[in-house]
């Protein structure tokens, strides 16, 4: 009897996406056990350069068989979701939260509405899968209270090999002025608070360290709204040391991380938080608010924010910043966390634990 088949399902795909990025070690996995297996996805949603790795969802139904195996990414609404939900097959479904629209609404109706429309998918789909995965635990949770079953955790599939280049020289020389460099990476969207960093910043720079800088990196697309509506805070607080770089190249981000002295995240919002984990591959303290998954994705290096009044935050700031025995104490836990959450991971162990009762012992 042949292995079956193991299908990924995602809404989009892009090699600058974590989702896509998992997607891509998952089929290689896959392949490795001895199961057929492709990524399909709605195309206007696949980047040109990326057509080869994903084929088109429309074309799925014709070779849909009851013993296929296919794993669907749960990240936004898509016609992807109605294909999944429809073609025969045993199901599991991998949530990795779609945002919740209320802070998005006053900067974009639009983008609200599709979030929107993607946790009524979400509720709908509750009664198809066979087998429910999120990759944290607050997302378990959240999944298992829009009526799916129990759901294990099955955390995002992390490869920072890609971080093995030489950062940009210029971003490097720029940022290696002797100022203190407190970074953060994210999208541009009102859930990450970025109001509160600026909040954070001015209290740091004007009561601890004149001699400090802000680092914002996310792309603002669909976002202008909120950029100016955080340009006019720097204006209001008269904020010098603020640089937003919008989306950055590979080596830009990298150069990023090593000029960071330290990380630093307010967002109200997170499913998981990739960033993070980031910061700890290039040994940056990180310092956050403890929303959504943050807390289980900082595990023992937990860190946590839980009061975002500008002053307090300032004088924790500083205690992870300066050379000290818990300084060093934070980044021994990260180091640990690092490689719970990568290095150490059996990915086919697993995937076997989770699937091995869909697969039959075929692997």
């Amino acid at each position: 009897m042949s292995a079956p088949a193991i299908h990924q399902f995602v809404a989009g795909f892009s090699r600058r996406d974590a989702i896509s990025l998992e997607a891509l070690q998952l089929r290689h996995c896959f392949r490795e056990m001895g199961h057929p297996s492709e990524i399909w996805g709605e195309i206007p949603r696949i980047s040109t350069e990326d057509m080869r790795e994903v084929r088109d969802v429309r074309h799925y139904r014709p070779r849909a068989t009851e013993e296929d195996v296919l794993l669907l990414h749960l990240s936004a609404g898509s016609k992807v979701n109605q294909i999944f939900a429809e073609v025969p097959g045993r199901k599991v479904v991998l949530y990795h939260n779609i945002t919740p629209s209320e802070g998005i609404r006053p900067f974009n109706g639009e983008f609200a509405d599709a979030l929107v429309e993607g946790r009524r998918q979400m509720h709908s789909l509750a009664g198809v899968p066979e087998y429910c995965l999120a990759d944290s635990a607050f997302n378990a949770r959240e999944l298992e209270a829009a009526g799916y079953g129990p759901t294990a955790v099955f955390p995002l599939v992390l490869d920072f090999s890609k971080f093995d280049c030489e950062p940009d020289s210029q971003m490097l020389e720029h940022l290696g002025d002797g100022l203190t460099n407190i970074l953060f990476v994210g999208r541009g969207v009102p859930n990450k608070c970025w109001e509160d960093l600026l909040y954070a910043f001015h209290a740091y720079h004007n009561r601890i360290n004149r001699g400090s800088r802000l680092i914002l990196a996310g792309s603002f697309g669909g976002m202008e709204k909120y950029f100016h509506y955080l340009q006019a805070i720097v204006h209001r607080l008269d904020l010098n040391n603020v640089e937003f770089f919008g989306s950055v190249s590979l080596r830009e981000l990298v150069a990023l991380y090593r000029s960071a002295h330290l990380w630093l995240g307010m967002s109200a919002h997170e499913g998981f938080c990739i960033p993070i984990v980031e910061a700890f591959h290039f040994r940056v303290p990180v310092l956050a608010y403890a929303a959504g998954a943050v807390p289980e994705t900082l595990g023992s290096a937990a860190i946590l924010i839980r009061d975002k009044r500008p002053e307090l935050v300032a004088e924790m700031m500083q205690e992870l910043i300066v050379a000290s025995p818990m300084r060093e104490m934070v980044l021994r836990a990260q180091d640990v966390r690092l490689r719970e959450l990568v290095t150490a991971r059996d990915l086919r162990s697993e995937i076997e634990r989770h699937l091995g009762r869909m697969l039959g012992g075929a692997q």
